[in-house]
């Protein structure tokens, strides 16, 4: 019983750490970029890949998103045209986003962000 109590703590603690990050960068990422967490982290998985584009149903595989809700933040990069979006030659159900110089642009501003809110949570306790 007892280490099921463990479980229950260690769990807890860590949502709780997560809503703390998570709750940090949606706002600095928002108040300095405009950019929503969801959007950063899909700029973000954009720049790491091989090609110039992805299909969406691979980057919904990659992320904690649902197909529905990467949807809508890709719409609304695609409006402030950060993103683009073209339908697959072979697969007319397909749809591949690309990420436009003014995504990249963006997400390299915001990553310095990103990367404060983390290393902020993330430091070193101090001894």
């Amino acid at each position: 019983m007892r280490s099921d109590a463990v479980l229950e703590d260690r769990w807890r603690s860590l949502l709780s750490s997560y809503n703390a990050i998570a709750g940090q960068l949606e706002r600095d990422l928002h108040d300095r970029h405009g950019l929503t967490l969801s959007e950063y982290e899909t700029l973000d998985r954009l720049i790491g890949v091989d090609c110039e584009k992805r299909r969406m149903q691979d980057l919904a595989a990659d992320m904690y998103l649902s197909q529905s809700a990467l949807s809508r933040a890709v719409a609304r990069l695609e409006k402030e045209g950060l993103v683009a979006r073209t339908l697959c030659e072979a697969d007319r159900r397909g749809v591949y986003v690309t990420l436009t110089k003014a995504g990249l642009r963006r997400h390299n501003e915001a990553r310095r962000t990103h990367l404060a809110v983390l290393a902020e949570h993330f430091a070193p306790a101090a001894r």
